[in-house]
């Protein structure tokens, strides 16, 4: 099978709160897909309807070839589903939540252990620790194990690394990239931008929409605006000041500086660099260095969110 999720014009509404709103997408067999946005952009709508826990309202969803409304029970075997906060029991130990989830699906440890080694590793020194008591890392380790002793052939996970420090981060990222290789389908949502990177592609959601799909690099080189990194002692007035500008498009901190995305798309990065670097100088800010950027996916999505100052600040 060359295509392991197919989605097409889902809708899903709580209310007046619209959580989708006429999605569609595939995912090809064997890809690392991530859905990248803030919360309450409707990544956990969607990944509950694609796990088969939750009905659209309208339009329609495969994965794996099956229904997702039609053919739930043929289907949930085949699925792992992590979802973004943790679920497991934290009063059974390490083992023991393995164990349970391996028997739901009328397996064992042992007879999983190949498939699950590599995390499983990690978390059998800690065996008998009940899972309430384990870090964050951990307990996402251990989440992501009893997602997958099932032997499932796609996985979907929910903002798997949110409030997880940058080292366990790192090597959650590098699991998902064993997992891969070994040509399981993983879809993934993750509200950090700089994840984006470690997917083969990527969807940029925002409000229930999704703003643009394509490999990371190609998302970031659409950026179709000069871009400047703005370093200065005060940012926050300097920020306030910039927004004043005739040009400005948008304003927004970036890591130690800001960037300055300019309105024009005819105008060259040298000529946006003096411009900027004047009228900083002009409002009485010293010690301003600025200097071109190389747009992220991050740049794209702000500028695809439409009027980012008034949420940046």
């Amino acid at each position: 099978m060359s295509v392991a999720v197919v989605a097409d014009g889902l809708e899903k509404r709580f209310g007046a709160t619209i959580a989708l709103a006429g999605v569609s997408f595939r995912v090809d067999a064997g890809e690392l897909f991530g859905f990248v946005g803030p919360d309450g952009g409707g990544k956990t709508t969607l990944f509950r309807i694609l796990a088969t826990l939750m009905i659209p309202d309208a339009g329609r969803a495969q994965v794996l070839g099956a229904d997702v409304v039609r053919d739930l029970w043929r289907l949930r075997p085949r699925v792992g589903y992590m979802p973004g906060r943790f679920s497991l029991y934290p009063d059974l130990s390490v083992r023991e939540n393995l164990e349970f989830f391996a028997s739901v699906f009328g397996t064992t440890i042992d007879r999983e252990r190949s498939r699950i080694a590599p995390i499983y590793s990690q978390l059998e020194p800690f065996a008998d620790r009940r899972a309430g008591a384990l870090s964050g890392g951990m307990k996402q380790k251990l989440a992501l194990c009893c997602a997958l002793v099932h032997r499932p052939d796609i996985l979907f996970l929910d903002e798997p690394t949110t409030g997880v420090d940058a080292v366990s981060r790192r090597e959650f990222w590098d699991l998902l990239g064993t997992l891969k290789k070994g040509g399981m389908t993983v879809v993934v949502s993750t509200p950090y931008m700089d994840e984006a990177t470690r997917c083969d592609r990527v969807a940029l959601v925002q409000r229930g929409r999704l703003l643009a799909t394509d490999t990371p690099h190609r998302i970031a080189a659409s950026f179709d605006r000069p871009l400047v990194a703005v370093h200065v002692d005060d940012r926050y007035h300097a920020l306030l000041t910039l927004r004043q500008s005739p040009h400005a498009r948008a304003v927004y901190p970036f890591g130690e500086s800001l960037r300055y995305a300019d309105a024009r798309g005819d105008v060259s990065i040298d000529a946006v660099v003096g411009e900027v670097s004047a009228f900083l100088a002009s409002h009485g800010f010293a010690h301003v260095r600025v200097e071109p950027a190389t747009p992220t996916v991050e740049d794209v999505f702000i500028a695809r969110m439409g009027a980012p100052d008034a949420e940046a600040a």
